[in-house]
């Protein structure tokens, strides 16, 4: 019996771990491969506002940060920076800074969803036409699938 119950504990943890590490590496073994220095020049030379994410935000922790600079025009939000890798991380639009899960989902319905992010090592957003990020002050990165905030930056 105690075999057993040492048998069904083990396979349980491989699991366990084996799941975490999957959900940790997947989205790096997919993503398409990161925008250049020179890709990201022509976004930030017409940039109307930059921002700095930083990782020492009250909500970012050892697996959810970012780092780098936000560039912010009419036609796309660009990262010069990393983020830690994870699955289905959404770029939003917040009226207000928020740096925590709880401030997030309390001011979401106010914010604008621009689009998937899906490089850790830079990134290219285009905004949706319409949208107009002189109507916010703060970017945000949040993973959907888990409800993570990830880190934001203020712009204005």
């Amino acid at each position: 019996m105690k075999k057993l119950l040492a048998l069904t504990a083990s396979h349980l943890l491989a699991v366990a771990v084996g799941f975490g590490a999957g959900v940790y590496v997947l989205p790096i073994l997919i993503a398409p491969a990161s925008p250049t220095q020179q890709d990201l020049q022509p976004r930030a030379s017409t940039a109307q506002w930059t921002a700095t994410l930083r990782r020492d935000l009250k909500g970012s922790d050892a697996l959810h940060w970012g780092e780098g600079t936000v560039h912010i025009g009419p036609h796309s939000i660009s990262l010069q920076g990393r983020l830690a890798p994870g699955p289905d991380y959404k770029l939003y639009l917040s009226p207000q800074f928020v740096e925590t899960e709880a401030d997030f989902l309390r001011i979401k319905p106010q914010m604008l969803r621009i689009g998937d992010v899906k490089t850790f090592d830079n990134f290219i957003v285009p905004v949706p036409q319409g949208a107009d990020p002189a109507k916010f002050n703060t970017v945000v990165v949040w993973c959907e699938t888990f409800g993570q905030f990830i880190t934001a930056a203020q712009y204005r």
